[in-house]
């Protein structure tokens, strides 16, 4: 079932490559459709104990102890579900644009989506790295090809970021390689049980972090985000925030803390500084932007700056909000960045002062706008609020003062949505937004699943903790520092 996951948009990705057939769009929508569908499959039937279930292993390089091994445990399973969950959404909202090449385009998204799934399934430390390698690849070309104004230069300086920090990775993992015992093993297992002296931990632990902290991104690595995310094609800007910036997070879970827990008494509170100050820094250039489209690109660094701090708390609380939080900032974002797009092409514009007045000619985009938007902004009810509430506490726990200025991450964030929101539905019309039109069937369907899962996630967030809660004892239980 894990290599399934893998096959089927790697096939349709080769198919839309290589063969550039007739219906795009809709072999593309296929493939996401029946990966969702594996996956449902793989919830139905999966043993909650912390143990890796549907695990597939196929010896690669086997004196160097290299194995091609999948498997997912609630971890894992959870960041599988987000990535399969958003693919059709991601899928249906690009039909909206009108692209050059479209087999090209969906074949990249295809095989983004295959080196996602391998990023969270994998269970041998040089497939990891393989994988989250080779999702930079497709993402490369999509924002490069599809993007906008000055594409090229944003591009390659997010190109660049990315792939130094993954060297660093690289390094970390290769010198916990060698101080595996007898024949060297790239397992996880094996990886996890090396002890490592204090002062090689430190480095160890820094070259993940370098590595993660890019991809996620947390202050001061953020640098390149909100010109790629402006920059990028919707499409591309929905993988890389509602997904690809979980490799990160999920990175420091599974790979970063297990691999080098001797250096987190060292560099825990260097690394929850950082993630507490990008909260602030971030919400308050948020507030400041004209730019629809930026401001929701600020505000992702906030938000996951906040999942960030919760991880690295390293308590059960911590760990379990950043995980749902993983999962409802994926959702959201998609959401918003699809609904800034609408707006983009309706109105020819994502400047906030030039609109106004939307509720009046486009009551159901108001209303799914509004839903969406509260549940970013993490009111009760709504799938933002336990995992904000989870990683606050986890965060206080750990730190008061630092939980205290995280918590400003909820004035903040109530600010600059409520400003947009504001901005862009109500007040008066002007001679564009009065014939603005309201959500078309694609729409509809797109904005109500997201709409409808910011309501159901907030008022039923058990089943997720549920779901990871073997796996998250069973990892804080091995690693304690």
């Amino acid at each position: 079932m894990s290599l399934l996951l893998i096959l089927i948009p790697l096939i349709s990705s080769a198919l839309l490559l290589l063969a550039r057939p007739a219906g795009t769009r809709a072999i593309a929508l296929a493939a996401t459709v029946a990966n969702l569908g594996v996956t449902a499959f793989a919830c139905v039937g999966f043993t909650g104990d912390g143990s890796f279930n549907y695990e597939f292993s196929l010896p690669w390089v086997a004196d160097a102890g290299i194995t091609f091994r999948l498997g997912m445990d609630g971890i894992s399973l959870l960041m599988v579900l987000l990535t399969n969950l958003l693919a059709p959404l991601i899928v249906l909202g690009s039909y909206g644009r009108t692209l050059e090449d479209e087999s090209r385009y969906y074949g990249l998204v295809m095989l983004m989506l295959a080196a996602l799934n391998g990023v969270f399934m994998a269970l041998d430390g040089l497939v990891f790295y393989i994988f989250y390698e080779l999702a930079l690849i497709p993402i490369y070309f999509i924002c490069a090809i599809w993007g906008g104004q000055d594409r090229i230069r944003v591009t390659l300086k997010f190109f660049i970021y990315t792939f130094i920090g993954s060297l660093f990775m690289l390094v970390s993992l290769l010198y916990v390689y060698l101080q595996t015992p007898g024949s060297h093993s790239f397992a996880w297992e094996d990886l996890a049980q090396v002890q490592l002296a204090p002062g090689a931990a430190n480095w160890v632990i820094l070259g993940f972090f370098l590595a993660f902290a890019v991809k996620m991104p947390v202050f001061p690595f953020h640098t390149w985000q909100p010109d790629t995310y402006t920059t990028s094609p919707t499409g591309g800007t929905m993988l890389l925030a509602g997904i690809m910036l979980k490799m990160g997070t999920y990175g420091v879970i599974r790979w970063m803390v297990p691999l080098a827990p001797e250096g987190m008494h060292t560099m825990t509170p260097v690394f929850i500084v950082l993630a507490v100050i990008g909260i602030v820094y971030a919400s308050i250039i948020a507030v400041k932007q004209s730019d629809f489209k930026r401001l929701v690109a600020y505000s992702s660094i906030a938000h996951v700056g906040l999942i960030a701090a919760g991880i690295m708390a390293w308590n059960k609380t911590g760990v379990q909000g950043g995980l749902i939080q993983m999962l409802n900032h994926g959702i959201n974002v998609v959401g918003l960045f699809f609904i800034v797009d609408l707006i983009e092409r309706r109105l020819g514009t994502r400047t906030l002062a030039d609109m106004g007045g939307i509720a009046k000619s486009a009551p159901k985009f108001a209303t799914l706008f509004m839903i969406i938007m509260l549940g970013s902004v993490a009111v009760p009810l709504t799938n933002g609020f336990p995992g904000e509430f989870l990683l606050l506490n986890g965060i206080w726990n750990y730190n008061m003062w630092l939980g205290i200025v995280a918590g400003l991450t909820i004035i903040f964030g109530a600010v600059y949505m409520l400003r947009a929101y504001g901005l862009a539905v109500f007040g008066e019309a002007n001679e564009a937004t009065a014939k603005f039109e309201d959500v078309n069937g694609r729409e509809m369907l797109v904005l109500g699943v997201i709409a409808a899962l910011v309501i159901v996630l907030g008022f039923f967030p058990g089943w997720i903790l549920n779901l990871t809660d073997g796996s998250v004892n069973r990892i804080l239980g091995a690693v304690q520092f």
